[in-house]
């Protein structure tokens, strides 16, 4: 099977764009490895973080289930008292973005210019700290949800970019790459046939022309013997050098 190559006519300005291809591949193939790496790494990082952040969350989900349940075991059901006093939210979510290898993360993050609590006089009559405990537990859990959040969706974000980026990582270097450099063996190839022809040909033409120099220099080399032989006093007997033919009547 032929190699895959460029359709490209052999000449010397082509090799040369064809090298400067062949360079810039190789430059951002380099690069876009750097890239892959580096998010790779981040990769590695952000999963762990998931799972220590999901271990967290079990434990404070737990933690949070025990504050409800002493809540209500104390001062019964307060859901309306809750719903009374909420007026405007509480805990609000900020989004901001994070450059990584010129890949745009998105991280969730808690705003903290909020106003004071409107649940300080919930529970007043009994179970005040309870309540009180509860609410801290479950904000604790609406933090480390946020922050789970944030690392799933940089997560999906970032397996989506490293699967596009090592694709192109492999099509520069099994494809793209490969190609130049059979194109740019392909343009040599042909050079140097033709710079073998025109040798050839330069050689053809050197020995005729030292050909007709060695004629032309042999008969300047005769023409002074045969000047000689006519000088030297014999006489040509016209009459025995013609021959006339028989005339039949």
């Amino acid at each position: 099977m032929a190699a895959v190559r460029d359709n490209v006519f052999p000449t010397r300005m082509n090799l040369t764009i064809t090298k400067t291809r062949l360079k810039g591949a190789e430059t951002g193939h380099s690069l876009l490895k750097r890239k892959s790496e580096a998010l790779t790494t981040r990769f590695r990082v952000i999963v762990r973080k998931i799972e220590d952040a999901k271990l967290k969350m079990g434990k404070i989900m737990q933690n949070a289930s025990f504050s409800l349940a002493e809540v209500a075991y104390i001062t019964g059901d307060i859901g309306y008292q809750v719903r009374e006093s909420a007026k405007s939210a509480t805990f609000r979510v900020t989004a901001k973005q994070e450059n990584v290898s010129g890949v745009l993360l998105p991280a969730f993050e808690r705003d903290t210019a909020m106003g004071g609590s409107q649940f300080e006089l919930t529970g007043l009559g009994r179970g005040g700290q309870q309540i009180q405990k509860a609410r801290a537990v479950y904000t604790g859990a609406v933090k480390m949800l946020v922050e789970l959040a944030s690392l799933q969706t940089a997560f999906v974000v970032l397996d989506e970019v490293i699967k596009v980026t090592n694709r192109r990582v492999n099509a520069i270097e099994y494809v793209i790459i490969p190609r130049i450099e059979n194109t740019i063996s392909h343009i040599n190839s042909e050079l140097d046939e033709q710079d073998r022809e025109e040798f050839y040909r330069l050689k053809k033409i050197q020995g005729k022309k030292k050909d007709r120099a060695k004629a032309a220099q042999k008969e300047t080399d005769d023409a002074p013997m045969a000047s000689a032989g006519d000088s030297d006093g014999h006489v040509r007997d016209l009459l025995s050098e013609q021959v006339d033919e028989d005339i039949i009547f």
